[in-house]
C-alpha cells in the first residue's frame, strides 16, 4: 500500500489527484499526519509527503527500524519528487511524470542492485560490494558474468555482459581464472552437492584433504550447500568432523550431511563406475548425484567434478543447475493494501512481467527500472531461463502440462 500524507487543502487536493493515476494502491490518509502515519506504518510499502524534506524526516525518524523492511519514503516539494528512503526510485519518477514535478534520486535513497541480488540469490561476496554497487549506481559500465545462467532480476542499461569495464562481477560456483581484474566482485551461490566416500575409521584430516582435491579442480568449496554419502557411514567420526570443520571455516550453520541406502546409490549411473566390494558403483559420485537430485526437486543436476581419490578417500561434486522461474501471481479479490508482502517481492525479482494491461498498471509502480512488460510468452520465457512474473486475476492462467522452469504460485492479495 502507498500512504499519501498531505497538510493543508492544497496539499490533500494534489494527494487525492496523484492517488487517482497511481491507482487503487494509493490511499490518502484523512485526519492528523504523525497519529495516522504510526498506526499505518507497520502495513505501508510506500509512504509520500506532500511537505518539505526536513519535516518529512522528523516525522519518519523514529519509526524507521530496518532499511530492508521499512516502507519507502518520497517527499514532493517545491516541483520535486525524491526519493528520500528506501527502493523507491520508480515510483518518484512516476510522481515526477505525473505531476510534472523532477523527480530526484540520491545514491542513498536507492540500495545498489547487486545488494539485492547477494540477498536473493543467498550468495557469498568475495570483494568489495559496496564499492562495486556505488560504480553501479554512478553509471559506470559493470561487466556481469553469469555463466551458469541464473535468472537474474532486471538491472541497470549500465550492468552488462561483456565488454570493457571499471569493475567485473561473476556470479560462478567455480574459481576465477585468468587475469585478475583490479576491481573484481565475485558472487558464489551454492550450487554444489559434495558426494564422500571412505574406508572404515578414516581421519578427518584426510577427508579434508580430499576436498582440497576438488577445489585444485577448479571448484570454489563457498558453493557447497549440502554433503552426501552412504547411509551407513554418518557415524564415521572423520566424515563427520570433517563437515563440521568445513562448516566453521566457511561461517554456515545449516550444511547438511544427506545420507542415501545402498539401494538407493547402487541403480544411479555414474562416470566412473568400479568394482567395490559394497556393491556400489562409486559411493561419492552416486550420493553427490543423489543429493543434487533431491536438492534440485526436478530440476537439472550434472556432474561437476568426478571422483577425487586421496588416502581412502573418495569425493566427487554434482550441481544443482540453475533454471527460469516463472511465479503466477493473483491481484484479487481484494483490496490492494492487502497486497502480500511474497507478491511484491516475486515482481521486483522477476526482469519480465507479463500480464493483461489492466493488471501491469495495477503493479507497475513495484517494478524495478528496466522491468520488461510483455502481454503473453511468460511460459516460454521462463523455460528459456528468464525470471517471469505473470499478473493476472486470481492464481493466473492455467499451464497446460508441465513447464520445464521453477513454478510458483503466489495470492497477491490476502484472501478474507
Amino acid at each position: 500500500m502507498i500512504g499519501l500524507f498531505a497538510a493543508g487543502e492544497r496539499g490533500r487536493r494534489a494527494a487525492a489527484e496523484l492517488a487517482g493515476f497511481l491507482g487503487p494502491d494509493a490511499v490518502v490518509v484523512d485526519g492528523p499526519i504523525r497519529p495516522a502515519l504510526h498506526r499505518m506504518w507497520p502495513r505501508l510499502g510506500a509512504a509520500v509527503f506532500f511537505l518539505g524534506t526536513d519535516a518529512t524526516v522528523r516525522l519518519v525518524a523514529p519509526l524507521l527500524r530496518d532499511e530492508r523492511a521499512d516502507p519507502g519514503v518520497v517527499c514532493v516539494d517545491g516541483g520535486y519528487a525524491v526519493a528520500l528512503l528506501g527502493r523507491v526510485d520508480a515510483l518518484a519518477g512516476r510522481i515526477g511524470e505525473l505531476l510534472d514535478h523532477a523527480p530526484v534520486v540520491t545514491s542513498a535513497a536507492v540500495a545498489s542492485p547487486l545488494d539485492e541480488l547477494v540477498e536473493l540469490l543467498d550468495v557469498t561476496v568475495d570483494g568489495d560490494l559496496a564499492a562495486c554497487g556505488a560504480a553501479v549506481r554512478d553509471g559506470d559500465t559493470v561487466v556481469l558474468r553469469n555463466p551458469l545462467g541464473f535468472p537474474l532480476p532486471a538491472l541497470p542499461d549500465n550492468v552488462v555482459a561483456h565488454g570493457h569495464a571499471t569493475w567485473t562481477v561473476v556470479l560462478d560456483d567455480r574459481l576465477p581464472t585468468g587475469p585478475r581484474p583490479d576491481k573484481l566482485l565475485v558472487l558464489v551461490p551454492r550450487t554444489l552437492v559434495v558426494g564422500v566416500g571412505s574406508g572404515a575409521g578414516v581421519s578427518s584430516s584426510a577427508v579434508s584433504d580430499a576436498l582440497a582435491g576438488l577445489e585444485a579442480r577448479g571448484l570454489d568449496l563457498r558453493a557447497v550447500r549440502a554433503f552426501a554419502t552412504l547411509d551407513r557411514k554418518t557415524a564415521e567420526a572423520g566424515i563427520v568432523d570433517a563437515v563440521e570443520e568445513w562448516a566453521f571455516w566457511h561461517d554456515v550453520a545449516d550444511v547438511p550431511l544427506l545420507a542415501y541406502p545402498g539401494e538407493e546409490l547402487a541403480v544411479l549411473p555414474v562416470p566412473n563406475p568400479a568394482e567395490l566390494p559394497i556393491g556400489i558403483p562409486s559411493v561419492a559420485e552416486a550420493a553427490a548425484l543423489r543429493g543434487a537430485m533431491e536438492l534440485a526437486a526436478g530440476g537439472r543436476v550434472e556432474m561437476a567434478v568426478e571422483k577425487v581419490k586421496h588416502d581412502r578417500v573418495t569425493v566427487a561434486a554434482a550441481r544443482v543447475l540453475p533454471r527460469g522461474r516463472l511465479a503466477l501471481v493473483g491481484l484479487g479479490p481484494g483490496a490492494a493494501d492487502d497486497r502480500t508482502p511474497r507478491a511484491e517481492a516475486e515482481l521486483r525479482r522477476a526482469s519480465v512481467v507479463v500480464g493483461p494491461d489492466d493488471c501491469v498498471d495495477q503493479v507497475r509502480h513495484l517494478l524495478r527500472p528496466g522491468t520488461r512488460v510483455r502481454a503473453d510468452g511468460a511460459v516460454g520465457l521462463a523455460e528459456a531461463g528468464a525470471a517471469v512474473a505473470f499478473v493476472g486475476p486470481d492464481a493466473g492462467p492455467v499451464l497446460d502440462g508441465p513447464v520445464r522452469a521453477e513454478v510458483v504460485r503466489v495470492s497477491g492479495v490476502a484472501k478474507p
